[in-house]
């Protein structure tokens, strides 16, 4: 954060954004979902283009849903969306005490089980609204690997990966292939969001949501490593704070058939999805590469 780029001026609008967010963090959690909801529906008119996307996906993840019910689980989302403003900022800028005293912690003995028998752990978790916050609160106890995007801004950029740093995480990028097998086979358990559609070079298809869906095919790749467990991971907003849980290794993981495997984790992912489909990233282009000969959707 001392670099000298940061201080030009171009970077003044960040420096805001940043300070809110320290401040933000610091309001109780009811305040923080009352106010995010108020941001969230602001934004609604103003984004229309995600409104779209949202709209879309929803639409054609829930084929029996009237379009007044798609329009108002996507209202639903934008509300999640503003009161992830607020997560994110806890996940760079909450104390661990605050972090802690949100949490709900369920079936953590599958993890805590699979470290404790030498095994390497790749935690398998969806795009929910509270995804950043998710991951900051496996450091309470946990040293984890998050596999992460680079930002555009580079100063949003090394807030983001300080945040975690500074909490005990080892930072990996998308692309890092080698640092995420590097990571794997010292036993450094990783979290890994799969469910963006990262293109044909990088995915295959498999249904999701009934849909053939561009599936990023690295999971079951990762998951070939001697002694190896995929846990499904789950963490999610409710009334009084977060729910964080984990399931039980996926069995019989990774298929050699890697169609099926795609289709395994894409079958995980959406019944957490289903469980609160308002939190989920749907405004994401999902699904944006099609089989050939189909009609884009978007």
């Amino acid at each position: 954060m001392n670099n000298r780029q940061f201080y030009h001026p171009k970077f003044l609008p960040t420096w805001l954004l940043i300070s809110l967010m320290k401040f933000g963090a610091k309001l109780p959690f009811k305040v923080q979902v009352t106010l995010g909801k108020i941001m969230g529906m602001a934004l609604y008119p103003l984004l229309g283009r995600f409104r779209k996307i949202a709209f879309i996906n929803i639409s054609r993840c829930f084929p029996n849903k009237r379009k007044s019910e798609v329009e108002a689980l996507v209202r639903q989302n934008f509300e999640a969306l503003g009161v992830s403003i607020f997560e994110t900022a806890n996940a760079y800028f909450a104390t661990n005490d605050k972090v802690s005293s949100m949490l709900s912690v369920h079936n953590e003995h599958h993890l805590t089980t699979a470290i404790n028998n030498q095994q390497s752990v790749i935690l398998l978790a969806a795009h929910f609204m509270p995804l950043m916050l998710g991951s900051r609160a496996l450091l309470l106890k946990h040293h984890i690997a998050n596999i992460y995007r680079p930002q555009n801004n580079a100063l949003f950029d090394e807030t983001m990966r300080k945040g975690f740093v500074d909490n005990g995480a080892t930072m990996i990028k998308t692309k890092d292939t080698k640092s995420m097998l590097k990571a794997i086979k010292n036993k450094l358990p990783i979290w890994y969001a799969p469910d963006q559609d990262l293109g044909l070079d990088k995915c295959i298809f498999a249904p999701f949501f009934g849909i053939q869906t561009a599936t990023v095919s690295a999971t079951a790749r990762l998951a070939k490593g001697e002694n190896t467990v995929v846990i499904p991971y789950f963490f999610i907003r409710t009334d009084s704070g977060y729910s964080m849980s984990f399931e039980a290794p996926i069995e019989n993981y990774p298929n050699t058939d890697a169609a099926i495997s795609a289709t395994i984790t894409n079958q995980i992912l959406e019944a957490q999805i289903l469980k609160f489909p308002e939190q989920y990233l749907w405004i994401h282009k999902r699904f944006k590469t099609r089989p050939e000969g189909e009609q884009d959707f978007y």
